[in-house]
């Protein structure tokens, strides 16, 4: 009912998307990383409540973490803090999961084309 963490982040260091066209469900990551930690993390999510629900924890879960833990983070992480989903909305946990794995991976690409450009000068 009060989703966490739902807004655009034009300034953050990596963004990662994930749709599921199934249903027509869609969320993009942003998030701020200092120290391998994400220390901000917002989202815009386009579909059904257990789409936003799992984004919202998803996203709870995440802040704050190393970007080695929240890699961890599992799609029965999220069914388990929601106290379940309705087995015909068991799919959107993986919305959550999968867009945070692609923004973390978004940043690690970033970050190895900044050390690699830096290097060359």
């Amino acid at each position: 009912m009060c989703p966490q963490n739902a807004y655009s982040m034009p300034d953050a260091h990596a963004e990662g998307s994930f749709g599921d066209p199934a249903c027509g469900d869609s969320l993009t990551f942003y998030l701020k990383i200092e120290d391998d930690c994400i220390q901000e993390i917002s989202y815009l999510v386009f579909g059904c409540c257990g789409a936003i629900a799992t984004s919202s924890m998803t996203s709870v879960f995440a802040k704050g973490k190393s970007l080695e833990d929240a890699l961890k983070i599992t799609e029965e992480d999220i069914i388990n803090a929601l106290d379940g989903l309705p087995e015909n909305k068991m799919h959107c946990s993986n919305l959550g999961v999968s867009a945070l794995r692609r923004a973390i991976n978004n940043y690690y690409k970033r970050r190895e084309h900044n050390e690699n450009s830096n290097a060359g000068r």
